[in-house]
Parts: C-alpha cells; structure tokens; sequence
C-alpha cells in the first residue's frame, strides 16, 4: 500500500513492550516527549503488548495506545505481538517506526519495514551491560542471524550512553548508523523549590524537618536497594533523624520492607515522584546496571545531588565531586559514605544540585531531545525518498 508523504507533519509509531500504567524509564520518557514533539508536528501513537486488566485500546494524554495480545507461552507471545501489529502498522501508515529495544519490538519493525514498502526503521536500546540489548541477543540462540538483521535493516539506532554506542560498535553497527541523543526530562515540571516552599510541601506530604535521601524507581534486584537499606543503619548513627524514602513498587518490595530498619519509608506507587523529589536533599542511585537512568535524570532536574554507581550513562552525566558523587559497583562502605558526607554538608550538595540542574536544563530539556528526534526523522525520511543509501547527517 503505498503511503502519502506528509511534507511536515509527521507520524511515527513508537513500538515498546510494555506502556502506561506499566513500565518504568523508557515508557515514561515515550510519554513525556510526546507533548513536545506534537509542538515539532510529530505525531505519536505506541503500539505495545496487552497485559491482564488493560483496555486493547485507549488514548492516554492524547496518544493512542494499541495494546496486542501476548497469549502464553513466551515464544507464543512474542509470535502473536508480531503477527498482530503488522497488520495495524498497514492501517497506521507511519512515516517512521520506532522501536525501544533491540528484540521484539525492532523484530517487528524490521519486517514492517520490508513489506510496507521500506518504512524507515530508528531503534532505540535502553540498557547496555550484562542486562542490556547486546547481552541479551548474543547469549541467546540465533542472537547473531538477529544481530544481523539489525545492521543491514535499522535505519538509525539512537545511543542513550557511551557505554550502548561502544556496545554497538562493538558488534559491528557502523558509526554513520548510531545517532546520540539522550533520554531528557521536563524540566519545569521538576524544578528546585525555594526553602520555605519545600518545607510547606515535606507538611503535606506528612514528611519530616529532617534530612532525607530518596530513590524512585522499580523494587528489583538490580537496583540494589538491599545494600542502601543495608548501610541504612549506620548512617542514622551519624545522622540520627535521617529519612530513607522508596519510591516504587517490585518483586523484591516484600524482601526489602522485611529488611528494613528505623528511618526507611516505602511509598508504594506514586503517579507523581516531582513532589517527593523537591522535598528531598539526596537523591541515591545504586544500581548494577543501567541504562540512562529518567529517575536519575529528573532528580538532577529537581536540584538534587546524587549518589550513584558508576554504571550505564550515569558517568556520561555526573562528574564527580562536582555535580554529584560516583561509587563503584557494590561497595556498601562507598555508597554509605557518600551517603553520610553529603547528608552533613549542605552546601556542598547544594552547590552539586544547582551545577546538576544547570546541566539538565542545557543538554536533556524535553525541547531540546524533541527538536534532535524531529530532526533525525527528518534526515531519515529524506533518505528514504530523496537520498537513499546516504549516511546519517550528525545531529549537533
């Protein structure tokens, strides 16, 4: 069927796993940039798996969102994601489709591309390390036929970290094919408050006059929260009214609330983290692996400091001891020193929250990862009609 070229507004189908309500940095970051580049007329629509208790369709903040069965068992599943969204992309008619991980939903836009008439494809992986995209394809059975596939067949695939575009380097993707744009926030929405402001926001959040420390993110095991809950102890020995906010839900959530001491408070699910970051004063992130972390992001944006393992994209954003604290990877005396330095001085965190939140405003404002998306579509789509086979202009 062939499609009609729309001069500037444009379409484009995000293919994700799994989409609001669900999901954690990735459906949340498909989310957010779709305000943003509705401003750049780019039209989003996400084309995602149906879990048990969500509607097979509706329209959340104006996008619509096509949810596909995924009856088991799992290679039943992923078949039927397939075979049930390439109808409904012929109907969509998108001029690019863009696919967040390098499994199923690049599958499925691979083959979207070839029979629909050569739909320029972007594919965008999340995580890089021993969770990540290019781990998981290469220690899995016909990882490399798959691998394959995506380097003759991917248009352009967006690196969210160094660490993801050394990954794929590494298995082959060629420089002109991987484009750097990074995961980005809204950066009024999280924005710093004044002092009494955040003291009439900890009132009525019921949160204490007291120093506190939080995360946001899912409650699994490679976040790591065992060791903060860990080391918690010891820093309440230096600082004796100190609070530990969790925010999130996940399989470990049982556990951890088992493990947890005097001082540590699990929120649960929380719709909207921006208050709860701007009553905070320490942001902690120790995660195993990452990818570019959106929590991490926001915190940053919200004036936090963070203390966070140096894994994935986060030393692409923190430079330590100047807006924030790196550790390593599993060390709980680190993380609880950084923890226990930072809680007592409050200039110094401070002053690595107003460096952190200039950064966040200069390089991941949704205006700014929107207007280089736009623009990547754009060279894509003129590739695609006008230029074919041309590499990948940079994007500044």
């Amino acid at each position: 069927m062939a499609r009609a070229l729309r001069v500037n507004h444009l379409r484009v189908v995000h293919i994700i796993q799994s989409y609001l309500p669900l999901g954690g940095g990735a459906e949340r970051l498909v989310a957010t940039l779709a305000s943003p580049l509705r401003r750049q007329d780019v039209e989003i629509v996400v084309v995602t798996r149906r879990y048990p208790g969500l509607a097979p369709f509706e329209s959340i903040d104006g996008v619509p969102v096509y949810r596909l069965p995924i009856p088991r068992p799992k290679p039943i599943a992923a078949l039927s994601f397939t075979l049930t969204a390439l109808p409904l992309l012929r109907r969509l008619q998108p001029d690019v489709i863009h696919a967040h991980e390098l499994l199923s939903p690049s599958t499925i836009a691979i083959v979207a591309k070839r029979l629909l008439g050569g739909i320029p494809v972007v594919a965008m992986p999340h995580r890089g390390g021993y969770l990540g995209d290019i781990d998981k394809l290469q220690t899995r059975s016909l990882g490399k036929q798959r691998l394959s596939l995506l380097r003759r067949h991917v248009d352009a695939f967006v690196t969210i970290s160094r660490e993801i575009d050394a990954e794929l380097d590494g298995v082959g993707i060629p420089p002109r094919q991987r484009v750097p744009i990074p995961n980005g926030v809204d950066t009024r929405r999280f924005e710093p408050l004044p002092a009494e402001a955040k003291q009439m926001l900890r009132r009525q959040l019921d949160l204490p006059q007291a120093p506190i420390a939080i995360f946001a993110g899912r409650l699994v095991a490679e976040k790591c929260i065992d060791l903060l809950i860990g080391v918690w102890p010891a820093v309440r020995t230096a600082h004796a009214d100190a609070c530990l906010l969790l925010l999130g839900t996940g399989p470990q959530e049982g556990a951890l609330r088992q493990a947890a001491s005097a001082g540590i408070r699990f929120t649960g699910r929380v719709e909207d983290v921006a208050p709860f970051l701007q009553a905070a004063d320490l942001f902690v992130l120790p995660s195993a692996t990452e990818g570019l972390s959106v929590a991490l992001l926001e915190a940053m944006a919200a004036g936090l400091a963070p203390v966070a393992t140096a894994v994935g994209g986060t030393p692409d954003l923190i430079e330590h001891g100047h807006n924030g604290w790196l550790i390593p990877v599993g060390d709980p005396a680190a993380l609880q020193n950084a923890i226990i330095a930072l809680l007592g001085d409050r200039q110094r965190r401070q002053q690595m929250g107003q460096r952190g939140r200039q950064q966040i405003v200069r390089d991941y404002a949704l205006p700014v990862v929107a207007q280089r998306l736009r623009t990547l579509y754009d060279q894509l789509i003129a590739g695609q009609f006008a230029m074919a086979n041309r590499p990948l202009r940079s994007i500044p």
